[in-house]
């Protein structure tokens, strides 16, 4: 039986993870390989019932009624950054499966080929996007509920004709536009890392597996 034991050493330029057999997906990766559909699914839901709600407010602007179009234009908002935050995710978790794909497939071969399985030791850019990731996500989840509330305090400041909360609404509503935005660029930055994260995979199987003929096969 082969043994579990795994050793850390320096590789090149690359940390790796030393065994003689394949460690498969990680974490991170099985989490990808499982959420990245149901994550994408779930926006592009999120933009037509966005879309709809769209429709019904301009109906309701056209019937006067100031109230409910007010709240529903903070109701489409905060839906359309449902459909936001779900496709970014997804698209962190694809780059995760993608990764996984590269771990499990590079290590098969080095443990069909008889040779010790190099594996990549999780590098600080993939670590930094899935903490960016995180960060972009609440930051996108607070926007979505913070326009929610707006939503509902707007919708009662029109129907009481309460002009200083309305201008209180508004001034909290480009707050919070300044959050997603900044939530936005955060989950722009996890995908650049992420893909740097793949060259760097790249790198070592390419370097790996043009040196396997040379090495002798595990004792």
């Amino acid at each position: 039986m082969a043994s579990k034991a795994t050793t850390r050493e320096r590789y090149a330029d690359f940390n790796v993870e030393v065994s003689d057999h394949n460690l498969g997906l990680n974490l991170p990766q099985r989490m990808g390989k499982r959420l990245w559909l149901p994550m994408f699914l779930m926006g592009i839901m999120a933009f037509p019932i966005a879309a709809i709600l769209g429709i019904v407010r301009a109906l309701e602007v056209s019937d006067g009624d100031v109230a409910t179009a007010t709240a529903l234009g903070h109701v489409t908002t905060g839906v359309m950054f449902i459909g936001f935050t779900s496709v970014f995710s997804a698209i962190v978790f694809a780059i995760a499966r993608i990764l996984g794909a590269f771990r499990e497939g590079g290590g098969g071969i080095q443990e069909t080929a008889g040779r010790r399985v190099l594996t990549l030791v999780m590098p600080a850019t993939a670590k930094a996007m899935l903490g960016l990731m995180m960060m972009g996500m609440m930051m996108l989840v607070f926007g979505v509920v913070a326009e929610f509330v707006l939503a509902a305090v707007a919708g009662g400041a029109v129907t009481d004709g309460d002009a200083g909360l309305v201008q209180t609404t508004q001034s909290w509503g480009a707050w919070v536009e300044g959050v997603r935005r900044l939530g936005v660029a955060t989950y722009l930055l996890s995908f650049a890392l992420g893909l740097y994260t793949i060259v760097t995979v790249i790198r070592l199987q390419s370097r790996r597996i043009r040196e396997l003929a040379d090495e002798p096969t595990r004792g």
